[in-house]
């Protein structure tokens, strides 16, 4: 209790400048953080940062899920593990194959860390670096992309890997597709806490893109529900708890299903898509950007299941 009341009280001296660029350290458990990034597009103030990320202190080295979305994005990340612990970061996980997920890589190798991610994930980050790379450079600019390059894995698994470090057990696990062909959930099985990269948004509403999933997007939520977790660390947005995580990803997705299913059901097309009604998302932020584009999204995968 004191050592979290000690943390906790940390965060108001803060330094400015890592708020200032979007990056909220919140503290879950003792030695176990989220730092949530800001939910806006990437652009030259948060170097590609724009999700949220995740820190595991252990004695004998910190792990961190997800590497920041660019080399310098990694450097702005490292300054907020800095502030948090001051053991190396001996392990990095890539939860899947979003530029934030992995295209920091590089840097954290080049301070020693191994970086961890699944076949699944490292095939979609193959096939879509070039195109996150100059996507990128229009985002974050070319002073932002200094330094990153497309960096390989050290350890690629199939289903699932496990790593214990002083003492902790982490288990990585495989459930995609969902928002991207190899989503990885983190799980810490004594303090019940997973990290579920871009399984679960908090707060905004999820991007349904055509190398996504919807109909397998629900199952990776139902391995969520299975672990039964006290704490959850989304891909986007601050920690939360799993009601939470059920009312802003769940449901917001099953009901899109169910809307498309009834409109491709009565004959409607891919333009009326649209116009199904999401209104009870209409909360979540982004919406006015997103709801229809994912409307779309998911009549054309529903049109042939």
């Amino acid at each position: 209790m004191r050592r979290l009341a000690l943390a906790a009280a940390a965060l108001t001296l803060w330094p400015l400048g890592l708020l200032a660029q979007g990056l909220d350290p919140q503290l879950v458990a003792p030695g176990i953080w989220a730092i949530e990034g800001p939910a806006a597009q990437r652009d030259p103030q948060n170097l590609g940062n724009n999700a949220t990320f995740g820190l595991i202190e252990t004695p004998e080295g910190a792990v961190l899920v997800d590497p920041g979305g660019s080399w310098k994005g990694a450097e702005a990340l490292h300054d907020v593990v800095r502030g948090l612990t001051d053991r190396p970061v001996t392990h990095v996980i890539n939860t899947g194959g979003q530029d934030h997920r992995w295209l920091g890589n590089g840097y954290w190798q080049s301070q020693g860390a191994q970086v961890i991610t699944s076949a699944a994930a490292f095939a979609d980050q193959k096939d879509r670096a070039s195109l996150q790379m100059t996507m990128l450079d229009a985002l974050i600019g070319s002073d932002g992309l200094e330094g990153t390059e497309p960096a390989q894995p050290d350890v690629i698994f199939a289903a699932s890997h496990e790593l214990t470090l002083g003492g902790t057990r982490i288990e990585i696990h495989h459930v995609g597709p969902a928002h991207t062909p190899g989503d990885s959930l983190v799980w810490l099985p004594e303090a019940r806490i997973v990290f579920t990269g871009d399984v679960v948004y908090i707060g905004r509403v999820l991007g349904v893109m055509e190398f996504s999933d919807s109909a397998h997007w629900l199952e990776a939520f139902a391995a969520i529900e299975a672990l039964e977790p006290l704490h959850l660390v989304p891909g986007h947005g601050p920690a939360t708890d799993l009601a939470t995580a059920q009312r802003d990803t769940r449901d917001y997705l099953a009901n899109l299903r169910a809307r498309i299913r009834d409109h491709i059901d009565s004959g409607g097309d891919i333009l009326g898509a649209v116009d199904v009604d999401q209104s009870d998302f209409a909360y979540l932020d982004q919406f006015d950007a997103l709801a229809r584009r994912n409307a779309q999204t998911v009549f054309e995968q529903m049109e042939w299941e």
